[in-house]
C-alpha cells in the first residue's frame, strides 16, 4: 500500500507498478494499460472531462476480460474497484479541479480555499484583484458565496488565520480585498447575476432570511426553482441585518446584495412567523416540494445567579442590538456592563458607548489571550474608551426596586481542572467578590434556538444541545423533504459558516428533487481556475506589508453608527494581493530547497515557511546572492511553481511570480550558442573542468565549436 490517501494517485502508482514490472506481455493488454494510466494522470492533473470515467472503466473491463495472464486481469479488477469504491472522488476531481488529499500534485487546493466554509477559490480571486479585475473577481467569489460585500467586512477570515504569508510575516488581508473588489464592481455596474438554468417548474421555501437561507436560495434560483422566502424580520439579512452593529456592517450593503437576489426572482415574505403565521402544511398546499429551515438561534442563555430576572435594566445582548438595528436608540444607562467575551459581546459594548453611555465595561470571566472576539474588534473598542475586566465572574446583581445599582463579582485564577490539560478553567477565589457600579446589565453568553418556533414540526429531531440534527453532508433533516443549515443546526457561528451550509443545503436540494443519490462525503472546494500568477520582484516581495486599517476619528466613531474602517485605497488592494504566495499552485513540499541544499551544495532557496516543523526565516532576495541558475529546482518542481527561462538576453528564476534571480546570459563567440550564465559555467568549470565551454584567447566557445577548431588546427599542422 503506497502512503498516498487519495484513491485516484493511488490507482495511478498501482498500475504504474503493474506497467513497469513488465508482467503485461501481450501487446494490446499494454496499449490498453497505457491508455488507462494515460486517461487516469488527465483525472489527476485536472485535464478529464465528462466522459473520462466511463471510458476509463470500459478500458478497465477490457483488460479484466481479454487478459491472457493474471496480472493483467488483476490490473483491471484494481481500476474498476477503485471507480467502485469511490466514485464521489474520481467525480470530483473531474467536476471541481481539487484534491482534497493534496495527493495529486496539480489539483493540491491552497489552505486558504480549504479553510473558507464556502470552499472560495481564494488564489483566484486575489490574483484577479492585483489585475485590477474586480468584477471577475466577484464572479468567482459568487460561485461559492453570494454575498462577497457583506463578508468582506464582517467574515471572521478563517482563511487569514491558515495564510501561509502569515508563516513569512502576517495573513494577506484576504477580507478587505474581497470588499474593495464587492465596493468596486457595484459601483461600476458590474456586478450581475449569473445566467439562471431553465425553469424546473419546482418550488423551494425557505424559513429564514440569514446568509444561511439566502445562500440556499440563491443556488436553488440559479438551479431555476421558484423560491419564497418567509422571515418573520420586517426586512432581509436575519442576524446580518439584526445581530451586527451599523459601524460594521452599513445596512445599504445588506440592501444592495439583497436586492440582486430579487433579481432573480425569489420572492420575500417579511413579517411572516413560520408555526404561527404560516405552516408547513399550507406551504405544502400550495405546491411547495422542498423547505429549508434556517431560523438562526436568537433565544439567549441565562446566567442563572441571583437578580437576574429582578429588573428592567438586565438585558440580552441581541436583544439590544435588534432593537438599535430596528431605530430604537435609547440609552440603557449611563453606566453599563456587558457580560461576556465575543464578538457579540465587544459589538454590544460598542453599540452601548454610541447610544451616548459613559462608562463601559467588558467583565470577561477568562483572559484577554482567551478572549474569542475578533482581536481588532478589541483593540478598537479599547482605543474608543471601552474597559476590559478580566478574570471577574459575575455571582448576582444588585438593586433597589425596578433599578439595577451594581454587579457583585468574584476574582479568579486560570486552573488546568485535569493533570495535563491544555486548556484552563476560571476558578473563583474566596474572598474576593466585590461590585461593578452600573446601571444596567447586558449578558452576551451565547444563544440557542427557540423551541417554540418549531412547535409546529414534532417529528423533527433535536440534539442535546437543542439544535435541529441534521446529515451534515446533505444538511437532510429527520422529516422527509425538509433540510436545515446555519445556527439552527450549529449553534451560534459565523456568517460565511451559514453561507457554507446554505450552498451544500441547495445542492442536496436539487438532488432530492430529481432522485439524484445524495453524496456520502463533504463536498470537495472548487479550483474555479488556475491563473496566471502576478510577477513580483523577491526584494519587492519582501518588503510588502500588510497596511493598517484606515479609521474614522475618534470622536465621530465614539459617538455615530458611521463605519468605522475606511478601507484601503486602490494602490493598498493591488498591492496587497501581489504579497499572495499562490499556494494553489506551490504545494509546500519543499523539493526545490532539498534539491538546491543537499544535491546541489548551493543552499540558495532560503524558504524557511515550507517547513511546518521546523520553522526557520525565509529569506527570497538571498536567491539571487546565491543561485547559479542551474535549475535543478525547477527540474525537480512536481507542479511548476519553480520556474526557470530565458527572456531576451537573461536566465530568470521565479517561484509563483516571485522572480528570485536573473543573471546575464553568456553565448559562444563563434555560433551564439547559449552557454548559461557566468555563475553556471563557474560551477561546472569547478566541478568537472573536461565539460565547461573553451575559453580560447580570451573567448567563449561552446563545445562544438572548440572541437571545430580543434580539429581546424590539427588540419593545419598536419603535413601535406
Amino acid at each position: 500500500m503506497s502512503d498516498t490517501t487519495c484513491p485516484v494517485n493511488h490507482a495511478i502508482i498501482r498500475l504504474k507498478n503493474i506497467i513497469q514490472s513488465g508482467s503485461l506481455t501481450h501487446p494490446k493488454i499494454r496499449r490498453i494499460a497505457d491508455e488507462v494510466l494515460e486517461l487516469l494522470e488527465d483525472v489527476a492533473w485536472g485535464r478529464a472531462g465528462n466522459e473520462h470515467l466511463n471510458t476509463v472503466k470500459s478500458l478497465a473491463q477490457e483488460m479484466m476480460t481479454q487478459s491472457l495472464n493474471e496480472s493483467g486481469s488483476e490490473a483491471g479488477k484494481m481500476v474498476i474497484s477503485a471507480l467502485d469504491e469511490h466514485p464521489e472522488i474520481f467525480s470530483s476531481h473531474v467536476e471541481t479541479h481539487n484534491c482534497a488529499a493534496g495527493d495529486c500534485v496539480k489539483l493540491a487546493p491552497a489552505p486558504c480555499q480549504m479553510a473558507c466554509p464556502a470552499g472560495i477559490d481564494v488564489p483566484t480571486y486575489v490574483t484577479l484583484i492585483g489585475m485590477g479585475r474586480d468584477a471577475e473577481a466577484i464572479e468567482v467569489i459568487r460561485k461559492d458565496n453570494p454575498f462577497p460585500w457583506i463578508c468582506g467586512l464582517v467574515c471572521t477570515r478563517p482563511c487569514e488565520f491558515i495564510c501561509v504569508r502569515g508563516r513569512i510575516d502576517t495573513p494577506v488581508s484576504i477580507k478587505i480585498l474581497k470588499a474593495f473588489a464587492a465596493e468596486r464592481a457595484m459601483s461600476e455596474y458590474q456586478y450581475k447575476n449569473p445566467e439562471k438554468e431553465p425553469d424546473k417548474n419546482r418550488k423551494v421555501c425557505i424559513i429564514g432570511a440569514g446568509p444561511g437561507g439566502m445562500s440556499a436560495a440563491y443556488y436553488l434560483a440559479l438551479k431555476g426553482y421558484t423560491v419564497r422566502i418567509i422571515e418573520a424580520l420586517p426586512m432581509a439579512g436575519g442576524m446580518v441585518m439584526v445581530g451586527i452593529p451599523r459601524y460594521r456592517l452599513p445596512r445599504e450593503v445588506i440592501d444592495r446584495e439583497t436586492a440582486m437576489l430579487e433579481d432573480l426572482g425569489i420572492e420575500f415574505c417579511f413579517n411572516t412567523r413560520f408555526g404561527k403565521d404560516v405552516t408547513l402544511e399550507q406551504l405544502r398546499s400550495e405546491g411547495f416540494d422542498a423547505f429549508f429551515i434556517a431560523i438562526g438561534a436568537h433565544k439567549p442563555f441565562k446566567m442563572n445567579i441571583p437578580g437576574e430576572d429582578d429588573f428592567p435594566q438586565i438585558m440580552d445582548s441581541t436583544d439590544i442590538l435588534r432593537r438599535v438595528a430596528l431605530g430604537d436608540r435609547r440609552i440603557p444607562g449611563k453606566r453599563v456592563v456587558i457580560i461576556g467575551g465575543g464578538n457579540v459581546a465587544v459589538d454590544a459594548a460598542r453599540t452601548a458607548l454610541r447610544l451616548g453611555c459613559e462608562d463601559v465595561t467588558i467583565a470577561y470571566r477568562r483572559t484577554r489571550s482567551e478572549m474569542p472576539a475578533d482581536i481588532e474588534e478589541v483593540e478598537q473598542a479599547e482605543e474608543e474608551g471601552i474597559r476590559l475586566s478580566f478574570l471577574t465572574v459575575p455571582i448576582e446583581i444588585i438593586g433597589k426596586p425596578n433599578r439595577v445599582t451594581g454587579l457583585k463579582c468574584l476574582r479568579a485564577r486560570m486552573v488546568a481542572k485535569t493533570s495535563g490539560s491544555g486548556r484552563k478553567s476560571p476558578v473563583p477565589i474566596e474572598g474576593s467578590d466585590y461590585v461593578i457600579d452600573t446601571d444596567a446589565v447586558i449578558t452576551a453568553i451565547g444563544q440557542q434556538v427557540d423551541p417554540d418556533s418549531l412547535d409546529t414540526l414534532p417529528d423533527l429531531d433535536m440534539t442535546k444541545r437543542n439544535t435541529i440534527q441534521v446529515n451534515m453532508v446533505t444538511m437532510e433533516t429527520s422529516m422527509e423533504g425538509v433540510f436545515a443549515a446555519g445556527d439552527a443546526v450549529t449553534g451560534p457561528a459565523t456568517v460565511i459558516e451559514a453561507i457554507g451550509g446554505g450552498k451544500k443545503a441547495a445542492e442536496a436540494i436539487d438532488r432530492y428533487l430529481f432522485g439524484i443519490p445524495q453524496p456520502r462525503t463533504p463536498p470537495v472546494p472548487v479550483r474555479r481556475g488556475r491563473m496566471e500568477w502576478l510577477e513580483v520582484p523577491a526584494p519587492t516581495k519582501m518588503i510588502l506589508k500588510r497596511p493598517e486599517m484606515p479609521l474614522l476619528n475618534i470622536d465621530r466613531r465614539r459617538t455615530t453608527f458611521q463605519q468605522a474602517e475606511l478601507g484601503y485605497s486602490e494602490n493598498m488592494i493591488r498591492e496587497e494581493a501581489r504579497r499572495c504566495l499562490r499556494c494553489d499552485i506551490c504545494r509546500r513540499c519543499g523539493d526545490c530547497v532539498s534539491v538546491c541544499r543537499d544535491k546541489m551544495g548551493i543552499d540558495a532557496l532560503q524558504l524557511g515557511y515550507l517547513d511546518f516543523d521546523h520553522t526557520t526565516a525565509t529569506d527570497f532576495r538571498v536567491t539571487g546572492d546565491r543561485c547559479i541558475t542551474c535549475g535543478a529546482c525547477a527540474a525537480n518542481c512536481p507542479n511548476q511553481a519553480m520556474q526557470i527561462r530565458d527572456i531576451k538576453n537573461e536566465r530568470v528564476l521565479s517561484l509563483c511570480g516571485t522572480i528570485l534571480n536573473r543573471q546575464r546570459l553568456l553565448h559562444c563567440d563563434i555560433c551564439g550558442a547559449v552557454l548559461g550564465t557566468g555563475r553556471y559555467l563557474g560551477y561546472i568549470r569547478k566541478r568537472v573542468d573536461k565539460k565547461a565551454p573553451q575559453t580560447t584567447s580570451e573567448r567563449l566557445v561552446c563545445d562544438v565549436c572548440a572541437r571545430k577548431e580543434s580539429a581546424r588546427r590539427h588540419d593545419d599542422i598536419s603535413p601535406a
